[in-house]
């Protein structure tokens, strides 16, 4: 049976004292990386269980707790965008991965929720993450929100709630899950055997579940590498190192995610004198570092590259736009891109 993570004991006795003022619609948010979906999960169990004497935790051992944990509850529904890939036909290309939840997916819901309920009354659909929903499939969701059948409870986790419609966010009662300090976070990672688990935290901004797979991840040298490549500007070439980036495979979104820790990196020096997410190139940081209004645009450039991450676009273009745009802003030039 899972438990909730330690630092989560917190915010789970807040929302026990609220579980009899439950609203229909539950929007938890949060970092990435610090255990939002394991804390809707265990609601999501805790609202199946069938043991009338619960007080603050599922009993983990009545009908619906068991057929919760084994994955196969009439009453509970889980509706995330597609897990592997697709498989394609015989003579052509496996398809890539689905990164949106469409409307066949709220479609097939709709059929879920409407239904009665098998066992208690009760029908508990898990949304992640949220901001998944394509606007297709954002607003067939919101019509369902709106009008939601008796005995229908939904609990969405966003590590985006910005990117949700406001039209879906304030049918919701939000749930903020804050970051844990860094003491819990360190001591967890300690009991799961990893080195250097201050380092590891500073890299994904103090989530600890980030830290953890961050220690283990098999691009750590490729990060490395490409943090040495930015860390000397003079000698960056940019073609080289975007086919070098390309040819590691290496997911558009996660080098995005590097260049936007390090250019945060770079501005708060100026504005703080403090760095937040790689204190072991702190020397390089500062050493490059300038106060430009240049690298508040090409911060906005990066936010951009994101939103477009999962896009079928052509990774090697994208990295050398967004490598030629960083020298440009180190130059203190506004770059609106390159073709």
């Amino acid at each position: 049976m899972k438990t909730l993570y330690p630092w989560q004991a917190a915010p789970w006795s807040q929302l026990m004292r609220e579980i009899d003022r439950l609203p229909h619609a539950m929007l938890i948010t949060g970092e990435e990386g610090i255990g939002k979906k394991r804390f809707a999960e265990y609601l999501a169990q805790f609202l199946l269980c069938e043991d009338e004497a619960k007080t603050t935790a599922p009993c983990g051992v009545c009908d619906g707790c068991r057929w919760y944990l084994a994955g196969n509850h009439p009453d509970f529904r889980l509706v995330s965008p597609e897990d592997g890939d697709v498989e394609a036909s015989e003579d052509a290309k496996p398809k890539r991965k689905s990164q949106v939840i469409g409307v066949d997916d709220i479609r097939d819901l709709a059929d879920f929720v409407n239904l009665t309920a098998h066992r208690k009354g009760i029908r508990v659909t898990l949304v992640y993450p949220a901001e998944a929903l394509n606007m297709a499939a954002a607003n067939a969701f919101l019509k369902t929100l709106e009008e939601p059948p008796s005995g229908a409870v939904f609990i969405l986790v966003s590590n985006h709630w910005r990117r949700l419609l406001p039209t879906i966010r304030s049918r919701c009662r939000v749930f903020p899950m804050a970051t844990p300090d860094q003491a819990a976070a360190m001591a967890w990672l300690a009991q799961q055997q990893v080195v250097n688990p201050a380092l590891h935290l500073s890299h994904t901004g103090g989530a600890p579940l980030a830290a953890l797979d961050d220690a283990s991840a098999e691009w750590l040298p490729n990060r490395k590498a490409f943090l040495a490549h930015i860390a000397n500007p003079a000698a960056l070439d940019v073609l080289a190192v975007a086919a070098e980036l390309e040819k590691a495979k290496l997911e558009v979104a996660l080098v995005v995610a590097w260049l936007q820790k390090w250019v945060h990196d770079l501005i708060n020096i100026k504005m703080t004198g403090k760095l937040r997410y790689y204190p072991d190139w702190d020397s390089d940081l500062r050493r490059i570092a300038i106060q430009s209004p240049a690298f508040f645009h090409y911060t906005d450039r990066l936010n951009e590259a994101m939103r477009l991450a999962h896009h079928p676009l052509n990774q090697r273009l994208v990295f050398e736009s967004l490598l030629f745009a960083y020298l440009d802003a180190l130059r203190g030039k506004s770059s609106k891109g390159r073709k």
